[in-house]
């Protein structure tokens, strides 16, 4: 679903009323705790927080005009949604979250490869996401996607 809005401040004005808190609140949460090199921006037509093209020029491979993608939040259907690619790329960050989660949330964790859907909107563990944001800086996050993502950097199997 795409975002109503075309800058930060528009995607936070549009949400429905049940979203409005929640949603901002993730967001002020996620940008408290996100480190240096990463910044709240469009991307893909949402709410991202990407590394700008300022400190990696090439962008995303699969859209280089885009900035590098990071994590994200939507607001779908039926939950809002935080994306993290750090989860997806590095197992060991995907095993803390999960061994954490239920620590700080008494709903089942609901989640695809980087996505985390918050169907019940009072539920959402904000503590939990401002600690994961804090966990991959940005140097960490473009070694992991140029080793993994990037082909020109990947090592040729034989």
């Amino acid at each position: 679903m795409k975002a109503n809005g075309t800058t930060v401040e528009e995607i936070l004005a549009n949400l429905s009323e049940e979203r409005i808190e929640p949603f901002n609140k993730l967001h002020e949460i996620i940008v408290k705790n996100l480190p240096s090199g990463f910044e709240p921006g469009i991307s893909y037509g949402g709410l991202g927080y990407v590394i700008p093209h300022s400190l990696y020029p090439n962008g995303y491979h699969c859209k280089p005009s885009e900035p590098l993608p990071f994590a994200g939040i939507a607001s779908q259907k039926g939950s809002i949604n935080f994306y993290h690619m750090g989860i997806y790329a590095d197992p060991q960050l995907l095993d803390w979250f999960v061994s954490e989660y239920p620590k700080q949330s008494k709903q089942k964790l609901d989640m695809g490869k980087s996505c985390i859907r918050f169907k019940k909107l009072d539920a959402i563990p904000y503590e939990l996401i401002g600690e994961l944001m804090k966990k991959m800086t940005a140097q960490d996050w473009i070694d992991k996607y140029e080793s993994a993502y990037n082909p020109k950097t990947r090592t040729k199997k034989k």
